[in-house]
């Protein structure tokens, strides 16, 4: 069919929004310190700079033809996204030493049984950062963490099956 015949809003995808938290409704929704502060200036930058120039390139766009609304529409999702977590969240801050339990925070090297060591931070689930090792604290890894001591040995279901794995540091913040 002709684009003639459709409508020019019909030809474009909407924007869907995505999910404000990724915590379940009465789930308590726990940041560290230094996260809570790296979205509140991820919010600033999206309030102050990023909003501003995408709402001038959309008037820019309407006068030209030119579509920027797809991207603020995103902009915008993502800014009541951080709205909502900030304004809802429990900040946590490091206990104090000795460190010796792992708690909401927390930075910890394990050791797998063939004596490979990886660090991770337990962190808040809106500040998971796979790819760097932060985990949220309702993943099945952290759950089977906190709590416990340096030098005990944990078990947990991983997608590739039950694992075993000795704390061998804890460290925070």
């Amino acid at each position: 069919m002709s684009r003639a015949f459709t409508r020019e809003d019909d030809a474009r995808d909407p924007v869907i929004p995505r999910p404000l938290s990724p915590l379940l409704p009465g789930t308590r929704n726990y940041l560290t310190a230094s996260g809570a502060e790296r979205l509140r200036r991820e919010l600033t930058h999206l309030l102050e700079q990023a909003r501003p120039r995408l709402v001038a390139r959309a008037a820019e766009g309407a006068k030209s033809g030119a579509d920027a609304g797809e991207e603020l529409a995103t902009v915008e999702n993502r800014i009541a996204g951080l709205q909502h977590c900030l304004s809802t969240a429990q900040v946590s801050y490091p206990p104090p030493p000795p460190h010796e339990v792992v708690r909401f925070g927390a930075t910890v090297t394990v050791r797998d049984p063939g004596g490979t060591e990886t660090t991770y931070r337990i962190v808040g689930a809106d500040e998971t950062e796979p790819e760097k090792n932060a985990i949220s604290w309702q993943s099945p890894l952290a759950r089977a963490l906190l709590n416990a001591h340096l030098g005990a040995e944990v078990s947990f279901h991983s997608p590739s099956g039950p694992q075993r794995l000795r704390i061998a540091a804890i460290g925070y913040e």
